[in-house]
């Protein structure tokens, strides 16, 4: 398996990663709108220098993704000024279950780290147990939980 940063040529599967991605999570969030939805600026994840979009090639087959991106902290009182969030964790089902996304994290760890980036963040929906525990696994913690009620 070879771990290496997206370019342009790769959109045409990471379109159709992001679908799926999409498809996995209407279960998920009832409120997700029509068909067609799209989550990500794929040029900007590929272009950025404060983000880092990877994939996982086996047999030069694009089987998994994942970002990392610095943002600012919203709120002034931590004791960090930035963060990587992560998203668009992907893994084609066939190839799950045999520890991609785990080295997807850790290769996302590192370039955090050496952008100096000492906090690592990423959002799951709560009922979603597997991603969840996925991310336990590679060490993760729940810090909030965001509630909502529809009127």
């Amino acid at each position: 398996m070879v771990l290496r940063k997206a370019q342009e040529q790769d959109l045409k599967v990471l379109l159709e990663f992001e679908q799926a991605v999409i498809s996995a999570e209407r279960p998920f969030n009832k409120t997700l709108i029509g068909n067609k939805v799209n989550y990500y600026d794929l040029n900007f994840l590929i272009t950025s220098e404060d983000a880092n979009l990877i994939i996982a090639e086996i047999n030069n087959e694009i089987v998994a993704s994942g970002y990392a991106m610095i943002k600012e902290i919203e709120r002034n009182f931590y004791s960090f000024k930035k963060y990587a969030y992560l998203g668009f964790m992907y893994v084609k089902p066939e190839y799950r279950g045999k520890g991609i996304n785990q080295m997807i994290i850790l290769e996302l760890t590192q370039w955090a780290k050496e952008k100096n980036i000492s906090e690592i963040r990423l959002e799951a929906y709560s009922s979603n147990q597997k991603a969840i525990s996925a991310y336990e696994k590679s060490g993760f913690e729940t810090l909030e939980v965001i509630m909502r009620l529809q009127v």
